[in-house]
């Protein structure tokens, strides 16, 4: 196919990276005001990831209306979206507000780097006094990269329920791209056969952490499909094309020229089902082996401590430039992936880069939690003891001067 002939080419010659330096510079730069006024600014996830004032959500119900969160519309699917940075603490009621709002059936989460907005299995249920609702979690249905959760949302000012499905593909690395098309594949077709994508229901809500590089990928994706099942030539459909018309409603979706590769090589996959393949569906369940056990978390080991040229103590005015410190905004700071610097072209650039960000993380938690005064280290002699022994030596001298002299 046309897509494909055209994957060739971009894969041959090496020029994903220019591809995607391309499509950042042919985005739309768009009023982001209310994002940037000061009582928002604890609010945002990132200061250079904002939606757009003319496709922002407007919360309702209380005295605040904002949440970064943007519906994308795609009108010739006839497919919304809100993407949405991942929920922060002081967050939480604001997303679960929108989601009432908005009539929405289905959440959709590609990241584990959030608030836990929730109920946890011990615990059942969680009560967010700020917009007076109530979630609990009903079931959960544990895969080996995906976990769909069955919630209901309770308003507690009116009493009324809904049934909200909680899509949490769970092994969707923060630096990279799912494990292949078909886990992928696997995962968003689960998502439509909820219905929770249908244009009877609210549009779904789908967030990463700045909810623009994973989210973007997995709207990108689903678009695209849509639209050749529509269209009486489904070679017609250009990925670039549809891209920039998205990144008209919120700001610099795809973050990486990998995951714009990704989202290629997807839509091709996906591409083979719209022509009337079905069996690959049913394969691209076998490949993402969605029944095995999901794999244990393991947290990387700590770092050795840096070495502290003041010898542990740190002091106050340093604690704080270390832990405040961010990284200055590249020249177009909207296309960072979550919120950190730096184009991502390469695994290595990616895994280094996340090794370096995970060691400055380190370093200042273990500056914050330094206590002021440090112990003595092994091998030094603390103050006092260095007095009371040179005071001990004097002495003897003494009584020994006194003993040659007079005796």
């Amino acid at each position: 196919s046309a897509m494909e002939a055209e994957f060739r080419e971009i894969d041959e010659n090496g020029r994903w990276n220019a591809i995607y330096q391309e499509i950042r510079q042919q985005s739309c730069e768009l009023p982001c005001k209310v994002a940037k006024s000061p009582e928002n600014k604890t609010r945002n996830r990132y200061r250079d990831v904002s939606p757009f004032d003319h496709s922002r959500i407007h919360l309702q119900l209380g005295t605040n209306d904002y949440i970064n969160a943007s519906l994308i519309t795609v009108e010739e699917a006839k497919r919304n979206y809100i993407l949405t940075q991942g929920p922060l603490p002081n967050t939480c009621g604001h997303f679960w507000e929108m989601v009432w709002e908005q009539r929405n059936r289905g959440v959709v989460m590609l990241s584990v780097k959030c608030a836990q907005y929730w109920p946890p299995r011990e615990e059942k249920d969680a009560i967010f006094e700020d917009s007076n609702f109530k979630l609990t979690l009903i079931s959960e249905d544990i895969k080996s990269y995906y976990t769909v959760r069955q919630l209901e949302l309770e308003n507690l000012s009116t009493q009324e329920t809904r049934e909200i499905l909680h899509f949490h593909y769970t092994t969707w690395p923060d630096f990279g791209v799912p494990e292949s098309p078909a886990s992928f594949l696997n995962f968003l077709f689960k998502v439509r056969e909820s219905g929770c994508l249908n244009l009877d229901q609210g549009p779904v809500v789908v967030h990463c952490s700045a909810g623009i590089g994973r989210s973007g990928t997995f709207c990108l994706v689903d678009t695209c499909l849509l639209l050749m099942s529509i269209r009486k030539d489904p070679s017609s459909v250009r990925i670039r094309d549809v891209l920039l018309e998205m990144r008209r409603y919120r700001m610099g979706l795809i973050q990486t020229a990998d995951q714009l590769r990704f989202s290629y090589l997807a839509v091709i996959e996906g591409a083979k089902y719209i022509k009337g393949d079905t069996s690959v569906q049913e394969s691209w369940k076998e490949l993402s082996n969605e029944e095995d056990d999901p794999p244990e978390f393991t947290p990387p080991p700590p770092l050795p401590p840096p070495r502290d040229p003041h010898n542990g103590k740190v002091e106050p005015s340093a604690l704080r430039q270390r832990n405040i410190a961010a990284p200055q905004p590249p020249p177009d700071g909207a296309d960072q992936l979550d919120g950190h610097m730096g184009e991502l072209t390469s695994k290595p650039q990616q895994q280094q880069q996340q090794e370096q960000h995970e060691a400055q993380g380190q370093e200042a938690s273990e500056a914050v939690e330094q206590p002021k005064e440090s112990s003595p280290v092994p091998g030094t002699w603390s103050p006092l003891l260095t007095k009371v022994c040179l005071c001990t030596a004097l002495a003897l001298s003494a009584y020994a001067c006194y003993r040659a002299c007079f005796h």
